[in-house]
């Protein structure tokens, strides 16, 4: 398997979840052995995609170099993870990867209309030289970093949600990352909402960009009191879920926690060949364990 990249540049901009500001991204093609790079335009710092750059973990992954820092990297990488590329640059003028519809789906459209360029040099698959396992005994969270001969994901997601249950998805490289996984949408729940805003995020939260999932009954003046906050008249609830969006696949919140995965673990720096188990994923655990992949490399 030879390394790939992309044909030409791909423009995206738009506003970030947490940040609520307006930022613009180009991802574009990169020399071979170049990896993922996250270049910041106006102050002329480079962030490699590595998980030893991770600084923060809240809600969503954060990267820095030389003390700039660039949010929600995740969907970017599980995109660019799911569609087959080795290298690229992505350029960002702004402080967050704009967050577009909530999922991965506008950058595997746009990549998968040209296709990639394959390179002369042979992909470096990145081997996992012993089992590693995190765990948070406070939360119960799992991930699993197994050796394999090939790259499979399999996740099991339970918030202890009666809306939600417990959800498990699966993706590995033989399956379609676009039509399975790459349109599946970040989520948040409804209870959620006003912490979340009155502690600064989620300020480019809006109704197109998440689901919202309803855990307890609400009554018409909560609802009215979100529709206008976030500018959307009439919301209802259906089934658990707020009426602005309709549900890809019944799974879709835990297809989405694996596309979160597909990025974090990106950050151990290429392609795995490796079996991963998680229960319970989220960034924090997603980066440790990736952290701790990185670690085993200098063993």
């Amino acid at each position: 398997m030879f390394q790939q990249t992309l044909k030409r540049e791909y423009t995206f901009e738009g506003k970030g979840l947490h940040t609520g500001a307006f930022s613009k991204i180009t991802v574009g093609p990169a020399p071979e052995n170049t990896g993922i790079k996250f270049r910041k335009v106006r102050e002329g710092v480079v962030i490699d995609a590595l998980a030893d750059r991770v600084t923060s973990t809240s809600r969503c992954t954060t990267v820095e170099s030389e003390g700039q820092s660039i949010l929600t990297v995740e969907h970017i990488l599980s995109a660019l993870t799911g569609m087959g590329v080795d290298n690229a640059y992505i350029d960002v003028d702004g402080g967050e990867i704009p967050i577009l519809d909530g999922s991965a789906r506008p950058y595997v459209e746009a990549f998968g209309a040209d296709g990639t360029v394959s390179q002369s040099a042979e992909r470096r698959y990145l081997t996992v030289p012993r089992t590693i396992e995190v765990r948070d005994e406070k939360s119960g969270s799992l991930v699993r970093i197994e050796p394999a001969d090939t790259l499979s994901y399999e996740i099991t997601v339970d918030f202890g949600s009666k809306v939600l249950g417990v959800q498990t998805a699966c993706w590995d490289e033989s399956m379609d990352y676009a039509g399975e996984i790459a349109c599946c949408r970040t989520f948040v729940f409804f209870h959620e909402i006003e912490y979340l805003m009155a502690n600064n995020l989620i300020k480019g939260g809006d109704v197109d960009n998440a689901i919202v999932i309803v855990e307890h009954p609400v009554s018409q003046e909560q609802l009215d009191r979100m529709s206008a906050a976030i500018g959307r008249k009439g919301l209802t609830v259906e089934n658990g879920y707020l009426s602005n969006l309709k549900l890809h696949f019944p799974n879709e919140c835990g297809r989405h926690k694996l596309l979160d995965i597909i990025g974090d673990l990106r950050l151990c720096g290429g392609f795995l060949r490796a079996k991963i188990t998680a229960y319970k994923p989220g960034h924090g655990i997603n980066t440790a364990a990736a952290k701790e992949f990185l670690k085993s490399l200098a063993e």
